[in-house]
């Protein structure tokens, strides 16, 4: 049985069995779900212990490797344009359309109760430090010290650090610089090996991993927050789908191809709700099965995972939809399309910390006339719906690697 086979039968068993628990109600057997919680939970540990060293050594060899600095600079500039550009392909598309399937749920009679942990969330939220603008954020990309970014999983800041460590090594005598790049791809190749090892045992992880969440949440989604789960998953789901064409297209790679290149990082991401989680995956994914340069994905994927933040439109258009509906305030086209612009420019700058894309809607909520306590709700509810962003963010850093390997001139072998 092939890995991926093996991995949608632990993911399905463990949805299946834990609906079946959630619908029994029985106490004792969810009791026994959760305890299985933990050996999830080590191994989602178990594969982002390997993210770091393995995003320096790839960002380090990706640049560091290439005899011309001046290629490495296009490779940059193309990658962001590439992002841009598949955010704005994905807001014209999605904007309209998630707009116009709210526009079909009833209107709520009166406001439903906040979902349990909301005010809570809005508060925290609100009081976690100053707000999050470009300025800000530009002094928090230069660490001050890239050990302690490491630790706390500030990877923007990590990459930043790698970049130009990466530079000062291509730029080194030819003694340095070879020796040094061969340790790092060395540590590289060790953390793959690691990495299998891992993903060896993805169907244990994964079932011990969806079995409480589905436990848990099998019967509980009901009324607009169940709208908003159902809207939010279909939503990600259709983006997703829209994907596989344009790589086909335009990057030249067939849907059956890049659907099945995909399918490993996406359950990763489905079950650890990450995507530097998903990373090593990514990468084997693009140089195994897509036969993407290495100079491409040591560069463009540690980036991607890092700051491409592909299910903005879709997670923010939603969400502002949701709030919307949830207190009867109506939005029209100029706050759509303002949340369409943010969505595309400002999704970047979510900070590297737990909830920091929460930092930048507040502030959006408020520009567009939505309470801010609706962030709280949304991260209240936010277990089932950021599983399935995850997965689109995934898929469009595997799309992202491709198109700039098609434009740098990388074949897929």
């Amino acid at each position: 049985m092939k890995d991926s086979t093996r991995v949608l039968v632990a993911l399905g068993a463990g949805l299946g069995l834990g609906v079946a628990i959630a619908a029994s109600g029985n106490t004792s057997l969810l009791a026994a779900a959760d305890w299985l919680s933990p050996i999830g939970t080590i191994w989602v540990n178990a594969i982002r212990m390997t993210v770091v060293p393995l995003v320096v050594s790839l960002v380090i060899i990706g640049v560091a490797a290439g005899s011309d600095l001046k290629s490495i600079g296009r490779l940059g500039t193309r990658s962001v344009i590439t992002f841009i550009l598949m955010l704005v392909g994905l807001a014209v598309v999605m904007i309209p359309l998630l707009t116009f399937a709210y526009s079909l749920v009833p209107a709520l009679g009166t406001r439903p109760p906040l979902p349990a942990g909301a005010a809570e969330a809005a508060s925290q939220v609100s009081s976690s430090g100053q707000p999050v603008g470009l300025g800000a954020w530009l002094v928090s990309l230069i660490p001050t010290n890239p050990v302690a970014a490491a630790a706390s999983g500030n990877m923007v800041s990590l990459i930043l650090f790698t970049l130009l460590l990466a530079v000062g090594i291509a730029k080194s005598p030819a003694a340095s610089r070879d020796t040094l790049v061969g340790f790092f791809r060395a540590l590289g190749d060790a953390m793959l090996v690691l990495v299998r090892w891992v993903v060896a045992v993805a169907p244990i992880g994964i079932f011990a991993l969806i079995l409480p969440l589905a436990a848990h949440g099998g019967a509980g989604v009901a009324g607009s927050v169940g709208v908003y789960v159902i809207v939010y998953a279909v939503g990600h789901l259709v983006a997703v789908l829209l994907v596989y064409p344009v790589v086909a297209l335009l990057g030249g790679v067939p849907i059956r191809r890049f659907a099945r290149a995909a399918l490993p990082p996406q359950l990763i991401a489905f079950t650890s709700s990450s995507s530097v989680a998903s990373l090593p995956a990514l990468v084997e994914a693009a140089e195994r099965d897509l036969g993407l340069p290495k100079q491409v994905t040591g560069f463009v994927l540690p980036v991607a995972v890092s700051m491409f933040k592909f299910a903005a439109p879709v997670s923010w258009t939603v969400g502002s939809l949701f709030i919307s509906h949830f207190y009867g305030i109506p939005l029209g086209l100029p706050q759509m399309m303002t949340v369409a612009f943010a969505a595309v420019f400002l999704a970047f700058a979510a900070p590297g910390v737990p909830r920091g894309a929460f930092l930048l809607l507040t502030p959006l909520f408020l520009a567009i006339g939505l309470p801010a306590e609706g962030v709280g709700i949304l991260i209240a509810v936010d277990a089932i719906p950021d599983l399935f962003a995850t997965v689109l963010n995934v898929t469009g850093d595997l799309a992202a690697a491709v198109l700039v390997a098609r434009g740098a001139g990388g074949r897929s072998a």
